[in-house]
C-alpha cells in the first residue's frame, strides 16, 4: 500500500524502538540469569571467544581455516548444550536467546524491497492515529443514525429521504468492505448537515483499518497544499503532493468552500486526471449541483466528477439543527 513518507518514517521509528526494547529486555534477563547461575555467563563468554580465537589462529598461524572453524564449532556445540540444560532448569525455552523482533524480516521492516507485514501493521496504526488526531469525531457506519431522516414519501425525490439514505449508507459500507486498487470513486452531493462528512470519515476509517493508505483533506487545506507546492516548492510540499497523488484513497471534503480561481480549477482538474490515470480511488463531497460545479470549475471538471464517480445523494433536513433541537 502507498503509505506516505511521514507515516512510514513514524512506523520505522516505532519498529526501531521495539527492537531496542527487545534488546534491553534480553539484557535484563541475562543479567538476572548470570546472578542466579554464574556458569551461564562463563559459557556465553567462551562461546564468543572460541570463534574469535579460531579466526585469529587461522589468519596468523596459517592453520587450515576449515579444520580450525570446525573444531571451534564442535566446542561451541557442547557449550550450547550445557547452556540450554542450565537455562531449562530455571527458564522457559528461548527465554535467554536473542531473537529478532520479526522472524520474517529480522526486524528490518523489509524483505528485499518489499515492506514486511510487521512494518505494514505499524504503518496502519500510525495512519489510524493520524486520522484520530484530525478530530473527525466518532464517525463509524454503526453510529450513523437513519432515524434523523424522514420516512414520509417525498414526491420531488420519488422516495422517502430515509430510503435514499439507507441505500447511500449501504453503498458506502460495501465500498469500504470491498476496497482494493481501482475500487472506483464516489461523489457525495447534498445540502449542509446531511451526513456527507460523517460517511466520508466512516469510509476513511474502515479503509485505513484494512491496511490501505488514506489521505483526507478539506478543500481549503487541499488547495493550500497544491498552491504551496506550485509557488513555494520544497521537499515537504513535494511529499504532500505525492501523498495526494499516490494514496490508495483520497477524500476531498467540502469541495466548493475554497476561494475560486484559475489555479484552483486547473489544479483540481490535474489532480483528478492523474488519479484517474493511476486507477486511484477518490471520494469528493460537495454541496454543489452539476450546474454549479460546471459554472465554478468549468464543464470539463463537472463532467469528470459526474462521469467517473458514482453519485450518492444526501437528502433530508440539517441533522445539526435536529440535534440541537432534540439533543
Amino acid at each position: 500500500m502507498a503509505y506516505n513518507f511521514e507515516i512510514v518514517s513514524l512506523a520505522r521509528a516505532k519498529l526501531a524502538q521495539q527492537k531496542l526494547e527487545r534488546e534491553e529486555q534480553l539484557r535484563v534477563r541475562l543479567l538476572d540469569a548470570y546472578r542466579q547461575t554464574p556458569r551461564l555467563q562463563q559459557i556465553d563468554m567462551e562461546l564468543q571467544k572460541n570463534m574469535a580465537y579460531a579466526l585469529q589462529e587461522a589468519f596468523t598461524q596459517g592453520s587450515d581455516p576449515v579444520a580450525v572453524m570446525e573444531q571451534a564449532r564442535q566446542k561451541n556445540q557442547v557449550l550450547q548444550q550445557e547452556r540450554d540444560a542450565l537455562a531449562a532448569q530455571v527458564y522457559p525455552a528461548g527465554w535467554l536467546d536473542e531473537s529478532p523482533i520479526c522472524s520474517r524480516c529480522g526486524g528490518s521492516g523489509y524483505i528485499g524491497s518489499t515492506m514486511c507485514i510487521c512494518l505494514e501493521s505499524l504503518c496502519r496504526q500510525e495512519q489510524q492515529k493520524k486520522l484520530e488526531a484530525m478530530n473527525l469525531g466518532d464517525h463509524h457506519f454503526g453510529s450513523f443514525r437513519l432515524d434523523y431522516y424522514p420516512t414520509q414519501y417525498n414526491a420531488s425525490l420519488g422516495f422517502s429521504p430515509r430510503s435514499i439514505m439507507e441505500k447511500t449508507l449501504n453503498h458506502c459500507r460495501e465500498f469500504a468492505a470491498a476496497f482494493t486498487q481501482g475500487a472506483g470513486n464516489l461523489l457525495f452531493v447534498g445540502g449542509t448537515g446531511l451526513g456527507k462528512t460523517f460517511l466520508a470519515t466512516a469510509v476513511a476509517k474502515a479503509v485505513s483499518a484494512q491496511g490501505c493508505s488514506v489521505s483526507y483533506e478539506g478543500a481549503i487545506s487541499l488547495f493550500s497544499k497544491l498552491e504551496r507546492a506550485r509557488f513555494s516548492p520544497g521537499e515537504d510540499s513535494r511529499r504532500e503532493v505525492e501523498d495526494l497523488t499516490n494514496a490508495d484513497l483520497l477524500i476531498i471534503d467540502d469541495l466548493g468552500t475554497e476561494l475560486p480561481g484559475a489555479f484552483v480549477t486547473s489544479s483540481l482538474y490535474g489532480l483528478l486526471e492523474e488519479r484517474l490515470r493511476l486507477g486511484k480511488s477518490m471520494i469528493v463531497t460537495t454541496n454543489l449541483t452539476y450546474d454549479e460545479l460546471a459554472k465554478r470549475y468549468t464543464p470539463r471538471v463537472a463532467s469528470r466528477l459526474y462521469g467517473d464517480f458514482a453519485l450518492l445523494s444526501f437528502v433530508g433536513s440539517d441533522i445539526r439543527m435536529l440535534r440541537s433541537q432534540n439533543p
